[in-house]
């Protein structure tokens, strides 16, 4: 499973993982090359005890993305917020399908579907500083917001890196042009304000590349 080691700082939020959150800038590949690779991806094997973790744990990942959006609309009333909070839901759904095809627990279920519970214990303290953070300030709320993404994209890269079939790619890769778009309009927001966002997961250069490209539209194949 994902380990999640942060701090949050008056200033910023910092964060520095190990195991599935190791900070590693070269590891960043574009996912619009992974199309020809994934193609020989063998569908007939079992899931791999990471593919089952890492499906589980996205679940309540795109849940934290959606908890932390909805409980920072009720406070900013900013409609990026609530916009992107129900692009999360569609995330979720996404990967709740994938759990019910191969017959996996949802710990979503399992809480009720109650917003800010979870099973995962580092999921849940990171929900609760998230929020803590983003009650501060527009500012500080729009940035955690760039967080969440910033580390869904990375996490989403090494999920789709370990896959072993096709329809779990294509559901990540789908997911992690979401969290692209969602990162440009965050971001968007932020530079409305005069304020910046310095990448604490995926590369400097592949995060300047996202923001500087237009809005992706489409799904993957």
């Amino acid at each position: 499973m994902k380990k999640i080691i942060f701090a949050i700082t008056a200033a910023t939020l910092l964060f520095a993982g190990n195991g599935h959150h190791k900070q590693n800038h070269n590891n960043n590949a574009k996912t619009t090359k992974n199309a020809s690779s994934k193609k020989n991806k063998n569908q007939t094997q079992p899931l791999s005890q990471q593919e089952i973790d890492e499906l589980i744990f996205t679940r309540e990942e795109e849940k934290l993305a959606r908890d932390v959006y909805i409980t920072l609309y009720n406070k900013w009333h900013l409609n990026i917020f609530s916009n992107i909070s129900k692009s999360e839901q569609k995330h979720m759904d996404a990967i709740k399908k994938l759990l019910d095809k191969y017959n996996l627990p949802d710990p979503v279920e399992s809480t009720g579907d109650v917003v800010g519970v979870f099973v995962n214990e580092e999921v849940q303290e990171l929900y609760n500083q998230l929020v803590e953070r983003g009650l501060k300030s527009e500012v500080d709320a729009l940035k955690v917001g760039m967080t969440i993404e910033d580390m869904d994209i990375k996490d989403l890269q090494e999920a789709i890196d370990h896959s072993t079939h096709n329809d779990i790619i294509n559901v990540y890769e789908n997911l992690q042009k979401g969290s692209r778009n969602h990162l440009r309009a965050f971001y968007s927001q932020l530079q409305q304000r005069g304020e910046d966002y310095e990448p604490q997961y995926i590369s400097q250069e592949y995060f300047d590349y996202i923001v500087s490209t237009p809005k992706e539209t489409g799904r993957t194949k």
